[in-house]
């Protein structure tokens, strides 16, 4: 999100920290106080620019609501490519153009894409392996004659948009805010997975039950760790985003909906995939005993060692 979007933020950045930024013009700040507010990381600035976030992206959902809502059918989202892209994917278009304008106003896009600075461990991998094996196990299980082709081609390439947008912000530049506020890997990966998590409360705006939203916090906090894993593991930010590209879909496609407990269509290979949720939640927490290292060496204003 760029400055349009959080107009009057910049003011309050004027000399925090480094006392770099300064007023011109009519009130206005400079780009030297916006980057140096955001250099300076801090958990509650991570929170901040979720929140700011998650408002303008459900904004963008409830504007696209009511320009195609005769497109989108709320009974069966999966119904036709029309209702999943303008259902799923167009408020996420608009989240990946926000995302993007705020990493170029920070100067953080190539950070969040460059190798990471603090170094995988082998057992790290396991957790790629682990995530891997239930988006193989859907992809064979899932029912494709009760979707079209087309459908499935959306869904899949909504997937990406999942992916990007999603590791972008919670992987991505809450992870650099994190690093550059000098907490440790361990707070890094718990702080980023708590928030991706708690981003699904908004659910509830929806009509979800609490009960099926709560499961679903508990659900993604553990994928979330799961994908700090793999992060750390791989290096880069991209392998996070395409695991997660394919695993959001072929959920939904396995289950017949977002966020849903009930099966489309029931197999054995489905029934495999299944436990692995609560699996990424035992995996991930134990994982956390192991976590260690911090990126001492990082310039806050870039991200990078």
């Amino acid at each position: 999100m760029g400055l349009s979007e959080l107009s009057g933020f910049p003011l309050f950045s004027v000399r925090i920290g480094d006392h770099r930024g300064v007023a011109c013009g009519r009130g206005m700040m400079d780009q030297t106080g916006w980057t140096s507010f955001w250099a300076h990381g801090r958990w509650w600035k991570a929170v901040l620019l979720v929140v700011v976030y998650l408002a303008l992206y459900q904004l963008a959902g409830l504007g696209i609501g009511r320009l195609f809502g005769g497109m989108i059918d709320r009974e069966n989202t999966f119904s036709s490519p029309a209702s999943v892209f303008f259902s799923i994917g167009a408020p996420l278009v608009v989240g990946a153009v926000l995302l993007l304008a705020f990493a170029a106003s920070v100067n953080w896009t190539k950070s969040v894409f460059a190798r990471q600075p603090v170094r995988g461990r082998w057992w790290m991998w396991i957790f790629v392996v682990l995530a891997v094996v239930p988006i193989v196990l859907r992809f064979f299980g899932i029912d494709y004659a009760s979707y079209g082709a087309a459908v499935i081609v959306t869904s899949l390439l909504v997937g990406l948009l999942i992916g990007f947008v999603e590791e972008f912000l919670y992987r991505g530049i809450v992870v650099t805010i994190l690093r550059n506020g000098g907490h440790r890997e361990w707070s890094v990966a718990v702080l980023s997975s708590l928030f991706f998590a708690l981003s699904h409360t908004v659910n509830l705006i929806s009509g979800q039950e609490v009960v099926v939203v709560a499961l679903t916090v508990v659900m993604t906090f553990g994928f979330g760790l799961m994908m700090y894993l793999v992060l750390r593991a791989t290096g880069n930010i991209v392998w996070p985003m395409l695991i997660h590209a394919f695993t959001d879909p072929t959920t939904f496609l396995a289950t017949g909906g977002v966020d849903s407990t009930n099966g489309a269509a029931h197999s054995p290979v489905l029934d495999l995939a299944a436990p692995f949720n609560y699996i990424f939640v035992i995996a991930a927490l134990i994982a956390l005993i192991f976590i260690r290292g911090r990126a001492d060496d990082l310039q806050p204003t870039t991200g990078r060692p």
